[in-house]
C-alpha cells in the first residue's frame, strides 16, 4: 500500500461526554465490532472482575470513571480506526481539552433521559472553535427518556448544532422495538438480549409497505411514518460536505450497553468521516502528504505498566512517517532523538511498530525529554500551536507525611506534573511546594497515585489562592517592578520551568495590581509569548 493511501485509510476520533453518558461503553462495543476484544466489561458491574478495557488505571475500575485519555485502535471494513476515549468528568477537562487537538472529528454521547449536560456543551464548544466535524450519538435508548425530536431541538438549542437524524428509534425505554436506519434504509429490531453480539437487520426499501405492521404492529407502524415524513420536512438532508466544514451533525439513537445500534453508526463514521487533515503549525498550515514527519505531544503517561515504571509520551502523527531507530529533531530542546521501541496501540495492548502513518497515535519511551506541546520534526524548525496549559483554580499546599520517603515523594511529584496532571508552584520566601489543579478531584488522585506508584505518602493544607498569574515586567530592572516583588514578596512563586507566578486571592487584588504597576503584565495561560 502506497503512502497515500494508508493515510486515506487512517481514521483518528475522539468520544467526549458529560461524565456516565455512556463514553467508555461505547468505545468497548466498537471495539468489540473491530474484532480487538472478545468481550465487554460492563463499566459498572461488579460481578465482571474485568473492568473495561480502556480503564485501565486502577482509580478508574474502583470509581468507574475515566480519568485519563485512552489510545485504542483496530481495523474495521479496511479502515484503520484510533479512538480517543476521554474522560468525561470535569476535573480531568483539561486532559480532554488537550486530546480534542489530537483528533480528526469527534462523537458526542448524549444521554437520552438528560440530554444535553454542561461538560458537553463546553466540550462541543471547543470543537465548534476548531471546526472539527461532529457525529451526535443518543444513548441509553432502552431506558424512558425524552422525546427524540425534543432532544434534536435541545442539541440544536444548546450546542449551536444543526441536526440531521440518520437513525431514528422506533419507540423508547418500554416500548423500545428498534431503529429505522435512515441512511441504509432499512430496520433493525431490537431483541432486549445483550449477549448476542451482532443482530440481525431487516432490509427495508418502503416504508408504506404493508409487511411494516407485521413486524412492529399496527400503531407503532403509523408513528414511525408520520415521524419520518416530518423528518423529511424539518431537517436538511445529509450532506458530507457540510458535515466536514462543521457545519451539518448527522444523529444516531442507540443503546452502548446492549451494542444496538452501535454497528450503523459505526458503518457510517467509516464512510463519511475524514482521514488525517491539515494542522496549524506557528509558521505554516502543515499537509499529512508531505514527505517530511512532524508530529506533537499532547499527553504524557507515567507509569502506564505497574510492572515497570515508565513514562509514554502520546504523539500525534501530522505529517510524514514516523520510523523506528530514525534520528527526529526536538525543537524545544534543539537536539536529536532516536527511538528503538515506538508503542501503537492495539486495543488493550501495546505492540512495537516500525513505521506509523498521519493520523497514528504512537507512544514513545521518554526519559524526561518531552513535556506537552512539544514538536518533533525532521528538523524544520516550527511547533504546532493550540495546547493549552489553564490557570489553576484550586490550591494547596504540600506536605511530606513521611520523611524516609522524601526524595520518593519528589520524584513523584515531579514525573505526575510532567504529566499535566495539575501544576507545581514553589514558594519564593519559603520554598514550600504548592500544587495547583483545575479540579478538586485530581489532588485524590495525586495522593493515591504518588502511593501506589512511588511509595510515597503526602498531606495537603489549604492555600487560600483565587488564581495563578504569570507576571512578565516591560523592564525587569524598573524600579516599578522591583517595589512590586518586594510589596508582593509572600504571593510570589516559580512554576516547573522557573517562570515567576504571582498568586492573588481574589479578582479584586488582580485589578488593583494591574491599576498600581500598569508595567508589570500579568497572564492566565503560561503561553504568552
Amino acid at each position: 500500500m502506497g503512502f497515500l493511501e494508508e493515510i486515506q485509510r487512517r481514521r483518528t476520533f475522539g468520544i467526549i461526554s458529560h461524565p456516565d453518558a455512556g463514553k467508555t461503553t461505547l468505545t468497548e462495543k466498537l471495539l468489540l465490532f473491530g474484532g480487538a476484544i472478545q468481550e465487554a466489561g460492563a463499566v459498572k458491574n461488579n460481578k465482571i472482575k474485568k473492568g473495561a478495557t480502556s480503564d485501565f488505571m486502577e482509580i478508574e475500575r474502583q470509581r468507574g470513571i475515566s480519568v485519563s485519555t485512552s489510545v485504542l485502535a483496530f481495523n474495521y471494513q479496511d479502515k484503520k480506526i484510533n479512538i480517543l476515549d476521554t474522560p468525561g468528568h470535569k476535573d480531568f477537562a483539561e486532559d480532554t481539552f488537550r486530546t480534542l487537538t489530537a483528533v480528526d472529528s469527534v462523537i458526542v454521547v448524549i444521554d437520552v433521559a438528560k440530554g444535553v449536560e454542561e461538560q458537553t456543551e463546553k466540550l462541543v464548544a471547543v470543537c465548534r472553535m476548531r471546526k472539527i466535524p461532529i457525529i451526535v450519538f443518543i444513548n441509553k435508548l432502552d431506558r424512558e427518556g425524552k422525546d427524540a425530536f425534543d432532544l434534536m431541538d435541545e442539541v440544536e438549542q444548546k450546542l449551536g448544532l444543526t441536526v440531521t437524524p440518520l437513525s431514528f428509534p422506533i419507540g423508547m425505554g418500554y416500548d423500545f422495538q428498534g431503529i429505522y436506519n435512515l441512511w441504509e434504509q432499512n430496520i433493525n429490531l431490537f431483541s432486549g438480549d445483550s449477549r448476542k453480539n451482532i443482530e440481525e437487520t431487516i432490509a427495508f426499501s418502503d416504508v408504506q409497505s404493508p409487511e411494516l405492521e407485521k413486524i412492529i404492529g399496527q400503531k407503532p407502524a403509523d408513528k414511525l411514518r408520520e415521524e419520518l415524513e416530518l423528518i423529511d420536512e424539518v431537517y436538511p438532508k445529509f450532506d458530507r460536505q457540510d458535515y466536514l466544514d462543521g457545519k451539518l451533525q448527522p444523529v444516531f439513537f442507540g443503546s452502548a450497553l446492549n451494542n444496538f445500534g452501535v454497528r450503523e453508526l459505526l458503518d457510517c463514521f467509516v464512510e463519511i468521516a475524514p482521514s488525517p487533515r491539515p494542522k496549524d503549525s506557528e509558521t505554516r498550515l502543515v499537509d499529512p502528504e508531505e514527505q517530511k514527519m512532524s508530529g506533537f505531544v499532547f499527553k504524557i503517561h507515567a507509569n502506564m505498566d505497574p510492572k515497570h515504571r515508565d513514562r509514554l509520551a502520546f504523539i500525534k502523527i501530522v505529517s510524514g512517517t514516523f520510523e523506528r531507530n530514525k534520528p527526529y529533531y526536538h525543537v524545544r530542546q534543539k537536539k536529536n532523538l532516536k527511538f528503538s521501541s515506538p508503542n501503537a496501540f492495539f486495543a488493550e495492548k501495546k505492540e512495537i511498530v516500525d513505521i506509523s502513518y498521519p493520523g497514528d497515535i504512537v507512544g514513545l519511551h521518554d526519559t524526561g525529554n518531552f513535556k506537552i506541546g512539544d514538536t518533533l520534526t525532521e528538523g524544520e524548525l516550527m511547533s504546532f500551536k493550540g495546547i493549552p496549559s489553564f490557570s489553576p483554580e484550586h490550591f494547596r499546599y504540600i506536605n511530606n507525611a513521611d520523611p524516609m520517603k522524601a526524595k520518593q515523594l519528589d520524584k513523584g511529584i515531579d514525573q505526575l506534573m510532567d504529566e499535566g496532571v495539575a501544576q507545581l508552584f514553589t514558594l519564593e520566601m519559603n520554598n514550600r511546594k504548592i500544587i495547583g489543579t483545575v479540579g478538586a478531584l485530581q489532588y485524590e488522585v495525586i495522593q493515591y497515585r504518588l502511593e501506589h506508584e512511588y511509595g510515597a505518602k503526602c498531606t495537603y493544607e489549604n492555600f487560600p489562592v483565587h488564581k495563578a498569574c504569570w507576571v512578565k515586567p516591560n523592564d525587569p530592572k524598573s524600579e516599578e517592578f522591583k517595589e512590586f516583588r518586594r510589596i508582593k514578596q509572600k504571593f510570589l512563586a516559580h512554576d516547573k520551568y522557573g517562570q515567576l507566578v504571582f498568586l492573588a486571592d481574589s479578582d479584586f487584588t488582580i485589578q488593583m495590581t494591574q491599576n498600581k504597576y500598569p508595567n508589570v503584565k500579568l497572564f492566565f495561560t503560561s503561553e504568552f509569548e
